[in-house]
């Protein structure tokens, strides 16, 4: 079930979004966000993870964990990151925020935040771990001045990765390099480890993570001596608290694909000229058919003469109202496809060649973006897009599970169409056994919708207890090995705690560019 209750300050999208319930839409936010400079679209990626599973939640934590945490303070924290919310989906398991710059999703024991720019992310980071801590009730230290907040909780796991910048001289805050990145996170968690992959004088992908059961850097000074409270759970308890985590981490698995030198063909349906001319050609072309559909209803002039005597001008007007009721359109202030009068007179809403909403919807099925988690495969799948002026390009999918009791998952996407800094991002948790598909077939289909010079693959695949042999993760490294159209140029495997990691590198073959765009070489 999706909740559509409007909270304080937002109001609703004048957008019917075909297929997806009304959503929260912060209206205030939308106002003058402009993309016409030069973007940095790589993304920085934080997850945060309080508890291996919403199932094994700690005792005294929230029932509903981070999902207990109003919006409001959320928003707090995101202006330390320097980025506002823009909408929210609201389902069972996961509240999706879309976001001036990129994307948050919130589940009852973890946290996913993406943000490009120069968003300052990681000084985000503390004001997560005191809100975990006050509101959700996890588990937390006392005040640790080098850390920043009063009060922290105690995270589970923690990953935090990036591409290589473009423009590394823009960045702000702890972002200036991957190395003070690293001094940031270090000073927050102890033995965390810090890894670049791929080629030093290429393309290559930053990742930072710690070990399960994370521990915080030490209070610089304890103020007092803290009683150490056990808990004694019944034996049947603790087993289903085991079990659960083994499911939960067992069937985690994130692809994520990083996209630069798009086709500037490809990179044109992502600009708001573009896609008005779309919207106003599917609006017209079904405005059209409603209305020939509501005449064939009506029957014929004679065939009404001979039942009721309807005089013949009735005729427009009552197919005006055929269509009107049965019809919904990209607004509800547009009286769906249809209006008054002949056909040579309707009128194209104007909320479509502006409405960043509506016009984000038309992208998401026009690109091809809706159709990689397809209604007929999940029918309860959300989609919440949003286009950017003059051109850029953001969507969240929320993506419940079609078996009964099944898991919600998740995908994003965030494109920047300008030749001279062209990037598009896809992150998906969906399994790919629940997909029916293999991984390079959604890859293949992800690709062919941007048509990149060339683009990095990051596969992250929880471990099961048979899995620990390396070869077995050298095995899941050749699952996409071959993409139609592109040569493979690296291939990396690390064998991590409790994850394999494949990384591949790829260009298309026609591509007639030159060297990666490092923006930032080494540590």
């Amino acid at each position: 079930m999706v909740n559509t209750e409007v909270p304080k300050h937002y109001n609703t999208s004048p957008s019917s979004f075909n297929g997806t319930p009304l959503l929260t839409i912060n209206r205030e936010a939308t106002v003058d966000l402009d993309s016409t400079n030069s973007f940095e679209g790589p993304e920085k990626l934080l997850e945060v993870w309080f508890s291996a599973s919403p199932l094994s939640l700690p005792e005294a934590s929230a029932p509903e964990g981070l999902r207990i945490v109003p919006s409001e303070l959320w928003k707090e924290m995101l202006d330390l990151v320097n980025c506002k919310v823009l909408s929210i989906i609201e389902s069972e398991d996961v509240d999706a925020y879309l976001l001036s710059e990129s994307s948050m999703f919130v589940f009852p024991h973890k946290l996913i935040l993406k943000t490009c720019g120069t968003t300052t992310l990681l000084s985000g980071l503390p004001k997560i771990l005191e809100i975990a801590a006050l509101i959700a009730k996890f588990p937390h230290s006392i005040a640790n001045t080098v850390r920043g907040t009063g009060t922290a909780a105690i995270p589970y796991r923690l990953f935090y990765s990036r591409k290589n910048f473009l423009f590394p001289d823009r960045q702000r805050g702890p972002h200036r390099s991957w190395r003070d990145e690293v001094k940031s996170l270090d000073r927050l968690f102890l033995g965390g480890s810090a890894y670049m992959i791929g080629k030093m004088n290429g393309e290559h992908w930053y990742l930072y993570l710690t070990e399960p059961n994370t521990m915080l850097t030490p209070p610089a000074t304890p103020e007092r001596e803290q009683t150490v409270k056990v808990l004694h759970l019944p034996e049947a308890k603790l087993r289903a608290k085991a079990q659960a985590m083994e499911v939960e981490e067992g069937q985690d698995e994130t692809l994520e694909l990083l996209m630069t030198d798009l086709e500037p063909k490809n990179a044109e349906q992502f600009y708001l000229d573009h896609a008005s001319a779309v919207a106003e050609g599917q609006y017209f072309q079904q405005a059209h058919k409603a209305r020939r559909d509501a005449r064939k209803q009506l029957g014929s002039i004679n065939d009404l003469d001979e039942v009721g005597g309807l005089e013949p001008f009735k005729i427009d007007e009552l197919a005006d109202n055929i269509c009107n009721n049965s019809v919904d359109g990209f607004s509800n202030n547009s009286g769906g496809y249809c209006a008054t009068g002949s056909e040579d007179e309707l009128t194209f809403p104007q909320e479509l060649t502006m409405e960043g909403h509506a016009l984000g919807t038309v992208v998401s099925d026009s690109s091809g973006l809706s159709a990689v988690y397809p209604r007929s495969r999940y029918p309860d799948a959300r989609v919440d897009a949003y286009l950017f002026t003059p051109c850029g390009f953001s969507a969240n999918g929320v993506v419940p599970s079609p078996d009964a009791g099944g898991s919600t998952h998740y995908f994003t996407v965030h494109v920047t169409p300008e030749p001279h800094c062209s990037y598009a991002s896809f992150e998906t948790n969906v399994p790919a056994s629940q997909t029916g598909r293999e991984t390079a077939d959604v890859i293949q289909q992800v690709v062919g919708i941007f048509k990149p010079g060339r683009f990095s693959v990051t596969l992250f695949e929880a471990k099961d207890a048979i899995d620990e042999d390396f070869n077995v993760a050298k095995k899941k490294g050749s699952k996409f090995e071959g993409i139609q159209g592109y040569r493979r140029v690296d291939r990396i495997v690390h064998d991590l705690e409790g994850y394999d990691l494949v990384f591949k590198y790829y260009e298309r073959f026609d591509w007639e560019g030159g060297a990666p765009r490092l923006g930032e070489v080494g540590f």
